[in-house]
């Protein structure tokens, strides 16, 4: 196609439209945010700023693997302008040669940015982003209005110091009470096969097994010092230094019957911990969901119980 003329117009669709991606982040660790924005947007709802866990990319949040609309455009329609965002060195986001190196403050710190950009919002954190929110909300108060945690891990406070011997780890790999904790050489990213997603993230009945395929192919490679620190090895997981200043704000944990890594009494201590409410998805006839729900069969009644408790917030009003 030829060049358009010096000057020539701008079609008024195009120079009315707004950006549905952008890049934030630092200037190290590049963060790259798809944005989801509502067909008319509810007077006073605060944006909603979702992030992914360790393993995965912003994806899981746009669309199930057997098809169906993700969590995003289910609460734009709902009147939220939604974002996106893929960690340093997953998906879209560039990633640095020293990947396997990564830290889980250094990720905080590049997520903090789009905060910056966006201005106040909610964050709702999966699992590894779970400590990566809590801080985040400690750092900047005044940027995180409230918190939805998506079988979130816990602050490293609340995890035991785990040795930094790969034969102890390995003891523990059934040990649902310290996470079923792996251990990972950090000279090289971590990549995942299908039997570890197939016992951790796609093992719930509510998984749809017509999209495992396409859900394997979403996994990206991990930094090694990431899942170190998720299971607090060496006594290096992210930690906040009280809970109170994270705790002044809404919080919301959503967990599920089928979640290996978050069975109830350890996100019921992170609840507790936090001052949240603990939505067991049992407890409101929900059931056979694991680590993935936002994208499994009956991920659209979750997220109408998780839109009444938005929903209900004093602070997402005007």
């Amino acid at each position: 196609m030829g060049e358009a003329p010096e000057g020539a117009a701008v079609p008024a669709a195009v120079e009315g439209a707004r950006a549905r991606c952008f890049y934030s982040g630092t200037r190290r660790h590049p963060v790259y945010v798809d944005r989801f924005f509502p067909p008319s947007a509810a007077a006073g709802r605060l944006p909603l700023v979702m992030l992914h866990g360790g393993g995965h990319t912003g994806t899981c949040w746009m669309a199930t693997p057997d098809g169906r609309p993700g969590w995003a455009p289910i609460f734009a329609a709902g009147g939220r302008d939604v974002l996106v965002a893929d960690w340093p060195g997953h998906g879209r986001s560039p990633m640095a040669a020293d990947f396997a190196g990564l830290g889980t403050e250094d990720i905080a710190r590049a997520l903090l940015a789009v905060l910056e950009d966006v201005g106040p919002a909610i964050l709702m954190t999966h699992s590894a982003a779970g400590p990566i929110g809590w801080w985040m909300a400690e750092q900047r108060p005044d940027l995180v209005a409230a918190i939805v945690g998506i079988a979130p891990g816990p602050p490293a406070n609340l995890l035991p110091d785990l040795p930094g011997d790969p034969a102890a780890i390995l003891a523990l790999k059934d040990d649902e009470s310290v996470g079923c904790p792996v251990y990972a050489p950090e000279d090289r990213p971590v990549w995942f096969g299908e039997a570890f997603a197939a016992a951790y993230w796609a093992n719930a009945p509510r998984f749809p097994q017509a999209g495992l395929a396409a859900y394997l192919r979403s996994i990206v490679p991990e930094s090694a010092r990431v899942l170190n620190e998720r299971f607090n090895i060496g006594g290096r997981g992210l930690r906040i230094r009280d809970p109170a200043n994270v705790a002044g704000r809404p919080i919301l944990i959503v967990t599920g019957d089928h979640d290996r890594r978050h069975p109830r009494a350890v996100d019921g201590a992170t609840a507790a911990y936090l001052g949240a409410t603990f939505l067991w998805l049992p407890d409101h006839g929900i059931t056979g969901n694991g680590h993935m729900m936002m994208i499994e069969d009956n991920s659209d009644a979750i997220a109408r119980l998780i839109g009444q408790w938005l929903d209900g917030l004093p602070v997402d009003r005007a």
